[in-house]
């Protein structure tokens, strides 16, 4: 069904209430690979028992944590098939630390729809409050439709964006899991792009790869660990684009330049050729 932008922008989706634990904190923490050493006090600070620290970008997907189905993409005005969606960019604000459990309240509005020619990139935004109205996170996210542009919309701004012109301040190295996708995916996000070898071929993939919000979520913590200390009290703002696929077990590295209290990256897969995975990576801290 084509897009029908006078019906989608702008449209405001039904509040959704929903609740977290610390055990979903934790299950999260460890889909990003917290824990890789069990006697650091500082990884120990996401896996504590009721009270872990909670990274930010956990707010990204706590409100589809216990999803068990793959998601739809079935919205006013916008009807496509999962296959052809790919994450173009995520981001997320706090006013302050996400509590290790509590209950939200999630309002999603459709906020820009651009026509690429080829393709279409739906923006939305999402407040989430506590049910008596105190603000928790404001997260933003952009999705890229394939073969869904042509509508007659407006073509957009670019958004690409280029690091410093100068050599990073530090250099990470980032392992993952061979079964660090299976892993997150009980998070939430149970797409068979990420699991299910015949479904990632059928979608031009060689072998399943990894979430974009998991490699999203890795490199905030990297950031928030080297250069916060692994204090995320600290953090104030995340976000980045995706621009390429990771596979499980391959190994990120981080190009990182620090602007005063902004934190600038742009995290590639060194055995693909350098490969940009995440791009416009940036964090704010306090």
């Amino acid at each position: 069904m084509p897009i029908n932008l006078d019906e989608a922008i702008g449209a405001e989706l039904p509040a959704v209430e929903f609740s977290w634990s610390s055990s979903d904190v934790q299950l999260y923490h460890l889909g990003l690979g917290a824990g890789a050493d069990p006697l650091d006090q500082r990884e120990l600070r996401y896996l504590v028992d009721d009270t872990p620290q909670v990274l930010p970008t956990f707010g990204n997907v706590a409100q589809s944590f216990h999803m068990t189905s793959a998601p739809t993409v079935k919205f006013p005005g916008i009807d496509i098939e999962l296959s052809r969606v790919l994450h173009a960019s995520e981001a997320i604000t706090v006013p302050g630390p996400i509590p290790p459990s509590g209950t939200g309240r999630a309002v999603t509005r459709f906020t820009d729809i651009w026509d690429k020619g080829k393709a279409a990139v739906i923006w939305s935004e999402t407040t989430v409050t506590t049910p008596e109205g105190d603000p928790l996170w404001t997260q933003k996210r952009s999705i890229f439709a394939r073969g869904e542009g042509g509508f007659g919309g407006e073509r957009g701004p670019s958004t690409s964006a280029e690091p410093p012109d100068r050599a990073p301040d530090v250099e990470l190295s980032i392992p993952t899991l061979p079964q660090q996708a299976l892993l997150y995916r009980l998070c939430g996000d149970r797409n068979p792009l990420h699991s299910d070898p015949e479904f990632a071929a059928a979608a031009g993939f060689p072998t399943p790869i990894l979430h974009g919000l998991c490699t999203y979520g890795i490199g905030a913590k990297a950031l928030v660990d080297e250069f916060l200390d692994g204090d995320v009290t600290r953090v104030s703002s995340y976000g980045a684009r995706f621009a390429g696929v990771l596979f499980p077990g391959e190994t990120l590295t981080a190009r990182v330049w620090k602007d005063g209290g902004t934190l600038v990256a742009v995290l590639t897969a060194p055995d693909r050729d350098d490969a940009v995975v995440l791009s416009g990576v940036e964090l704010v801290s306090t």
